[in-house]
């Protein structure tokens, strides 16, 4: 998955592509390190996630309505980057991430009808 994330003033935006599609990410974050976002797929379904931040990583659960769930982790691309996925509610700061995502269902891409 190649995602980019943008934290600022409680708002998490971003995109990205997958073996689904391409999407769009829009959520919110608190300053207790709770967070959630929707993963919109082009012209597809939405995936609904819910996690919390840990050091420079987000843990949680993903899930897309009563068809499949399952659980989480994104990290910054580069290890040594010198700030964390949620610095500050005033500067925004865009991270590049590394996601892994586990399913007991397997998902087929969209298809143009």
């Amino acid at each position: 998955m190649q995602l980019h994330l943008t934290f600022a003033d409680g708002v998490i935006s971003g995109d990205g592509n997958d073996d689904i599609g391409r999407f769009f990410i829009k959520g919110r974050y608190d300053s207790q390190a709770e967070c959630h976002w929707t993963k919109a797929y082009v012209d597809a379904h939405d995936v609904f996630y819910c996690g919390f931040r840990e050091g420079k990583g987000i843990w949680g659960t993903w899930d897309i309505g009563n068809f499949a769930r399952g659980g989480f982790h994104i990290w910054p691309k580069h290890a040594g980057d010198s700030g964390t996925l949620i610095e500050s509610d005033v500067a925004a700061e865009s991270v590049d991430v590394i996601a892994t995502q586990t399913s007991d269902l397997p998902l087929t891409p969209a298809t143009d009808d």
